[in-house]
């Protein structure tokens, strides 16, 4: 099968970051399915694996963990899917990733593909959506369903490919969103997309939320880096709640966090597959509800920019993208 893959941590703008190579194509076994990947999407964890380092692969090492596809075989234990059935997944971060002609996946990790969309706008989302997903149900602990409608949120990275797709599920909750941005064009992408509020992440944020009338907001999602950690604290309610999704070598003090008994709860999407939790169907459960939420019209995609086909120029291009920093939405590479 065709694949990109690397055996050589590289700057993104060296040739040779990626390979097109030909690799074995995989069987399915157990719980596996065997997917036909159709279309990719590039996210921050790309970058960050393939960030220069010193280690260099034995053989090829294929990343991506975002992808739509079709199912091509299924292992003797799936009972969730068959051949043929269209799909959507973002993967286990431990095993070879979907920048290949064909990749293994776990059915519990796997949801279907939305059917109002393209596989390219298909891909744009599991990632980020089982991310931000987690991140307001599972972590913040709010009612998917609304039964906490009228409650406040400030995103923090809205414009990004995380913070695209949480607006739209807070939205759908019934939160009240306070959105940030700090470029002419990623404030309309997230008023498109539904924020009620926009403040500029790029000057003082506390004054700027407050001045729209809250106070303290219900719950916080940083959905960058801890720079504007200070700023979380300041607002968040007390006994409330941040969530964050990356890791940083910043200074997160915690003072203020325990006068006000607030909590500080990580996500990290990858942890049900990584640890083979006894919950890892949640992952399919929520993929599946949210095509469900699309295809009704309540939810869109955040693709922004389809590159074609998957090949190494491609890839290495997607990175350069993501890591300007400047990328809203999702940036998707699709046919090999």
């Amino acid at each position: 099968m065709k694949a990109v893959a690397l055996t050589h941590y590289l700057p993104v703008d060296n040739p040779k970051a990626f390979l097109d190579v030909e690799l074995p194509k995989p069987s399915a076994a157990g719980r596996d399915l065997l997917v036909s990947v159709r279309a990719i999407s590039v996210n921050p964890v790309d970058t960050k694996v393939r960030s220069p380092k010193e280690k260099i692969e034995d053989s090829p090492r294929v990343l991506g963990w975002d992808a739509s596809g079709i199912v091509e075989a299924a292992g003797p234990e799936v009972t969730l899917f068959k051949p043929g059935d269209e799909v959507y997944y973002a993967g286990d971060i431990t095993r070879s990733g979907s920048n290949a002609e064909f990749q293994l996946v776990d059915e519990r990790i796997v949801g279907f593909k939305p059917k109002s969309l393209s596989f390219a706008e298909a891909a744009a989302l599991p990632l980020t959506t089982i991310t931000a997903y987690e991140a307001f149900f599972d972590r913040l602990g709010i009612d998917r369903d609304g039964a906490d409608a009228g409650q406040s949120v400030l995103i923090i990275g809205a414009g990004g490919g995380v913070g695209s797709i949480a607006i739209q599920l807070a939205k759908a909750a019934g939160l009240v969103v306070i959105a940030t941005a700090s470029r002419p064009e990623t404030e309309s992408w997230v008023r498109e997309l539904g924020a009620d509020h926009v403040v500029n992440h790029r000057q003082p944020m506390v004054e700027q939320v407050r001045a729209l009338g809250f106070e303290h907001v219900d719950h916080v999602a940083i959905f960058n880096d801890m720079r504007h950690w200070e700023t979380a604290v300041e607002l968040i309610r007390p006994q409330g709640a941040i969530v964050t999704i990356d890791d940083t070598d910043l200074p997160m003090p915690m003072a203020g966090m325990k006068m006000k008994a607030a909590s500080l709860r990580w996500e990290f999407m990858f942890a049900r597959a990584m640890f083979q939790t006894a919950d890892m169907i949640e992952q399919h459960r929520l993929l599946t509800h949210v095509a469900n939420e699309i295809d009704a019209g309540r939810i869109r995609t955040t693709l922004d920019k389809v590159l074609s086909p998957i090949n190494a120029e491609n890839i290495r291009a997607a990175h350069a993208l993501i890591e300007t920093g400047q990328a809203k939405g999702k940036i998707v590479v699709q046919s090999f």
